[in-house]
């Protein structure tokens, strides 16, 4: 079946790159001139109107039916002057510009350089948009966005338009984004590596299951970032999720509704005010959160010539609520000038139990139940300024971004011996918990566009990150009646993070329409953590590093692009990694960090090729990603500080070298009206050495998913989504926990995961005046068979672990959108302008 599976996913993208045609525009190696064509769009009055609909389409010779056709080639909106203008376009072509607005009147031009023509910059000079008087509370837009839209550098993800993740948080969303990998933690890999999350093009401490689907309007998924970005992420990208937010004039809001059939229930509501030169957002969600969990484990190891074997059979359930509230303001200064503020609140508590049956050889049979508590609160602050200036595209922007918060946990794990009359003895353990987090980063960025086409970017960063951790432990041991402190698993510990980096990017187009952007990142970082009880610090303080960006695109037609890119960047070892803190609360899975760790490097290289035909895009990749000192789990055999015997501890190290390479393979389609199709195909090898005498072998694998969307008649629409994990290794970068339930430690150095596939299907009927309201169903892993089985082995162990979470389950959501235009709200707005966008989409 799963090869099949798989099989199917290849004949897919191998069957919609063949059933393309030809190339129809000319080879690259003739001569083409380049033209520019630009304008600006102004009513009645001669004022400027923003934000207008521009669309360029190529008119060509259809051979089969002997008349014109029109390709839409590029889009783009009005700047706040009015003005807009395209790039690259060929001057013996015939073109067409579409333009809209809400409030005017549709406006077609027709374009033609000549095919003797001289002038490459084509400038129409004023456009003049005709008012429209049809009664506005009846203007309503019925296009839709693609699911995925692809450019060479990244890709973007409409959550919109993911019917199957209502009512649940980011890794919902991601679960059936391509490209991105969803283990059964909910945590995320992007070709097999943890990616870097940022919100709104931002670092964030929040974490996706943080963050409620409902609120994000798409995400970008940017594998080969250049130097504009922050180096740190290393192998695996950088996933920014863009919040939604509504720029309406008037004002409108939703609020959903949902439940499932664990008890987990979600409520949102959203606000937005659009008024002159004011924009207000308002959202607020709660949900409520139900996790039940199925699992066993196998273990043999060998300690000190003693062989033994633990059997575990795991049942979790956990309850959780989480709260999160934005309230943002932006305000026009200036046509140019623009500045933004934003608080953002999260607060969030999980319960999680977990109930263990465990037999041992060597200790006969016991069972463990843990109670735990687990509680944060972050806060944000963002605030931001953007700078326009006269010249088109020199632009000047000021971030400060800001997200702290506190945490508590607190848990009781119970182990209750037994023998065939029942319990004959028990431990206990306590564990209390407490921290803190400030994350803090100022950043500046401008860009300066020159006549010849040539564009730089430049910026500084500063980013100063705290992190406070108090923990400690007690044991009442079997037949004793008082607790004592474990002093060698409490640690109170302390670390300060900097990083401050500056960049610079030049880019331009050259002859035969090849184009480049070549960048230089420089970040200096330092380390500084206590252990406050016995007052041992550590110091690390990183280097001058350099981070270098090349990028190359060549357009080989119209429709067919190549790209290559090259870069090299860095992973920093994280508070949890680094922390000495042994984490004794299970016995047979002991945790420690290294506070020995250094930075990971990375280089990478992409090659990249896309091709657009009619309403389909195919995109192929090829990539390779060596890096040095690894930062990897490790199982290894050291003294439990506890009990002062040898035991098998968990911890990180730095391995000499990784290496990670394959193909990818995505395509998009509107195959009809009513059909939406997105395809993903990967392979990849990944090999890990861990030093000079320990030998490794690489591992092929495949990962696809295949994603369906169908709009079909009286405002239905169904969503089919469907992926495949073959055989792979364990996730290489992957951030540290504390403590249970069912967080089993695992080296992604010494262990791997079987094969794997879900299937996921949701329903919306979407009803009442401009489909203002709509009702969706959805069941996710429909067949069960999205539980992972890691198995892992090395000096003196093997073990196999396998685990399902949730699976099936039903969730229903509720959801209505309102919305009203005050004309009142415009009669101190003389620009006609103020009237864009009063639909309710």
């Amino acid at each position: 079946m799963k090869k099949i599976i798989a099989a199917l996913l290849l004949a897919t993208a191998v069957a919609s790159l063949h059933a393309q045609t030809a190339p129809s525009g000319r080879p690259s190696s003739l001569a083409v001139a380049e033209g520019k064509l630009s304008g600006q769009l102004i009513d009645l009055q001669g004022k400027p109107i923003a934000q207008a609909s521009v669309n360029l389409l190529r008119v060509i010779h259809d051979q089969s039916t002997g008349k014109e056709r029109e390709i839409l080639f590029k889009s783009t909106s009005s700047l706040e002057n009015g003005k807009f203008s395209f790039t690259a376009l060929s001057t013996k072509d015939k073109w067409k510009l579409k333009i809209s607005s809400v409030g005017y009147t549709a406006k077609d031009i027709a374009v033609e350089y000549g095919s003797d023509s001289k002038v490459l910059d084509k400038d129409l000079g004023a456009i003049t948009l005709e008012n429209d008087n049809r009664k506005l509370d009846e203007v309503t837009v019925t296009g839709r966005k693609a699911l995925l839209e692809m450019d060479i550098d990244k890709k973007v993800y409409n959550v919109e338009k993911n019917i199957v993740a209502a009512g649940g948080t980011a890794i919902d969303v991601m679960r059936n984004m391509p490209s991105v990998q969803v283990d059964i933690d909910g945590n995320v890999k992007l070709r097999n590596a943890a990616p870097t999350i940022f919100v709104d093009g931002k670092p964030t401490t929040l974490t996706p299951d943080q963050i409620p689907a409902d609120v994000i309007e798409k995400i970008e998924i940017i594998t080969n970032p250049s130097a504009k970005y922050d180096a740190s992420g290393s192998m695996a990208g950088i996933l920014n999720i863009i919040l939604k937010k509504n720029k309406k004039t008037g004002y409108n809001g939703m609020l959903t509704l949902g439940a499932d059939r664990f008890g987990g229930t979600n409520f949102m509501g959203s606000l937005n005010l659009r008024q002159n030169k004011f924009n207000i957002s308002l959202t607020g969600m709660n949900m409520r959160m139900r996790t039940n969990t199925e699992g066993d484990s196998y273990r043999e190891s060998t300690i000190d010539g003693v062989k033994s074997t633990v059997n575990q059979d795991i049942e979790g359930k956990t309850k959780g609520t989480i709260s999160f509230g934005r309230l943002g303001l932006d305000y026009d200064l200036s046509p140019r000038t623009t500045v933004s503020v934003a608080g953002i609140f999260v607060e969030g508590k999980f319960r999680p139990n977990e109930n263990t049956m465990i037999t041992t050889e060597t200790q006969g049979n016991s069972n463990r139940i843990s109670a735990s508590e687990r509680s944060f609160k972050p806060r944000g602050l963002q605030a931001g300024l953007v700078q326009k200036f006269k010249t088109e595209g020199e632009e000047l922007t000021a971030d400060f971004n800001y997200f702290g918060g506190t945490n508590k946990s607190n848990g009781t794990y119970t182990t209750n011996y037994l023998d065939n009359s029942g319990i004959i003895g028990s431990q206990i353990q306590k564990n209390v918990g407490s921290g803190d987090n400030k994350f803090m980063t100022v950043q500046a960025d401008y860009v300066k566009p020159f006549k010849n086409g040539m564009k730089l970017e430049t910026g500084v960063r500063a980013q100063i990150n705290k992190l406070k951790n108090l923990n400690s432990n007690s044991l009442k041991a079997r037949d004793k009646d008082d607790y004592e402190d474990i002093s060698a698993a409490s640690a109170n510990y302390d670390n300060k993070n900097t990083v401050y980096a500056a960049y610079a990017s030049l880019g331009g187009n050259l002859k035969d329409w090849v184009s480049y952007k070549v960048g230089l990142r420089v970040e200096n970082s330092t380390y500084d953590g206590e252990l406050i009880n016995t007052n041992q610090k550590f110091h690390n303080k990183y280097p001058l590093s350099l981070f270098p960006s090349l990028f190359l695109s060549k357009k080989l037609t119209e429709k067919d692009q190549l790209q290559m890119s090259v870069t090299r960047r860095v992973n920093r070892p994280n508070f949890f990694q680094l922390i000495p803190f042994v984490d004794y609360t299970d016995s047979l899975n002991i945790t420690r960090g290294n506070p020995d760790l250094v930075p990971e490097f990375t280089t990478s290289g992409e090659l990249s090729y896309s091709r657009t035909h009619g309403k389909g895009t195919f995109l192929a990749s090829v990539y390779y990603k060596y890096t040095t000192n690894l930062i990897t789990r490790y199982l290894t055999q050291e003294l439990n500080p506890i009990t002062d015997k040898m035991d098998f501890i968990n911890t990180y190290i730095n391995a000499n070298s990784s290496k990670n390479y394959g193909a990818e393979f995505t395509y998009t389609n509107n195959l009809k009206t009513w059909w939406d199709l997105t395809a993903d195909l990967n392979f990849y090898n990944s090999k890990i050495e861990i030093d000079d005498k320990t030998p490794s072998e690489g591992m092929w694998t495949v990962f696809g998913k295949l994603n369906n969307t169908f709009n079909l008649k009286k405002n239905w629409n169904l969503q089919l989504a469907f992926e495949y994990q073959g055989k792979t290794n364990m996730p290489v970068t992957q951030n540290q926990t504390f403590g249970p339930p069912m967080n089993q430690a695992q080296s992604s150095s010494q262990g791997y995961i079987k094969p794997f596939y879900g299937i996921d299907f949701a329903i919306k009927k979407s009803f009442l005046k401009n489909q203002a309201a709509s009702v969706t169903l959805a069941v996710n892993d429909i067949f069960r068979t999205r539980g992972n089985t890691i198995v892992s082995s090395g000096d003196g162990f093997y073990q196999e672990y396998y685990r399902l979470s949730n699976p099936q389950l039903v969730k229903l959501n509720l959801s209505y959108r309102f919305g009203k235009m005050d004309m009142n709200m415009f009669k101190k707005n003389k620009n006609q302008n103020s009237m864009e966008g009063m639909q309710m989409q």
